[in-house]
């Protein structure tokens, strides 16, 4: 990856570009809570906006897009398709209500949310029609582990683009990691932060300190320096302003390798392996 600055891209397998620092919207509630924030962070530069239909609040997030004066063209955005409206029809039916919603006639990127058994292998066959119509620029997938993208391989026409995992110091999954560089898709953090727990972790505040940056700051940089496509979440015009403030500095590899080192294999979310909703 080649950090350059708030505008800077990935290209994706099929040569989309896709911005890898982003705002991420789970958990901010529809309305003006999710339009200001969205809209604080497209006036800070960014062009990435990651939402989901279960996050009910495509409608906030798509009018702040509408209203702003950055082109719709020049932002990124992706949702994702529930595990209660996996399946081909149903797929498609949710897709377009979340075009509706989000005010606009294409997504950039439209992800399977969870690995539903028995389930995903249809719904990707939707998203490989979406994807062939021209209605959805990418597709991908979110919390599949290797076996899930293996099995996914299985009679799938268009390899997914994006794997969008839980990712932080504690959950580094290196293996799967490689796997993915291999196979030509876009690793992608949620919850790059641990929901808040990177604050309390010592190296980190020690790391932090030697670089002068907030820890926030040196995790968001850990990821793009890991290759990672990184989205943290927050509502405060301050906090999106300053996480995206990570280009004027660069994590040796030591630390980089120091940071690699407090994986424990912990999630804060739920396991793709063990999930019932």
């Amino acid at each position: 990856m080649n950090i350059t600055d708030l505008t800077g891209t990935v290209q994706l397998s099929n040569g989309v570009k896709m911005p890898y620092f982003g705002l991420g919207v789970w958990q901010t509630n529809d309305g003006q809570e999710v339009i200001d924030a969205v809209t604080y962070a497209l006036d800070a530069g960014y062009r990435h906006i990651d939402t989901a239909a279960i996050y009910e609040n495509e409608e906030g997030v798509g009018t702040a897009v509408a209203n702003n004066k950055a082109d719709r063209k020049d932002i990124f955005i992706t949702s994702k398709v529930w595990n209660a409206d996996q399946g081909y029809d149903k797929t498609l039916r949710a897709f377009d209500e979340s075009l509706e919603k989000l005010k606009t006639d294409y997504l950039d990127l439209y992800l399977i949310h969870w690995p539903v058994k028995g389930q995903y292998k249809e719904t990707w066959r939707a998203l490989e029609k979406l994807y062939a119509d021209g209605r959805v620029k990418a597709i991908g997938v979110s919390n599949f582990l290797q076996h899930h993208l293996e099995d996914l391989f299985q009679g799938a026409n268009v390899l997914p683009m994006v794997d969008q995992l839980e990712f932080h110091p504690f959950l580094v999954q290196p293996a799967l990691l490689d796997f993915c560089r291999q196979h030509h898709i876009q690793y992608q953090a949620w919850s790059p932060l641990m929901q808040g727990k990177v604050f309390k972790v010592p190296e980190l505040q020690q790391l932090a300190e030697k670089y002068g940056v907030s820890v926030a700051q040196l995790v968001l940089r850990w990821d793009l320096q890991k290759g990672v496509v990184t989205i943290p979440k927050s509502v405060q015009q301050q906090r999106i302003i300053s996480n995206a403030e990570i280009f004027n500095f660069e994590i040796t590899a030591e630390d980089v390798a120091a940071i690699d080192a407090l994986d424990r294999g912990e999630r804060v979310g739920p396991d793709p392996d063990n999930f019932n909703f």
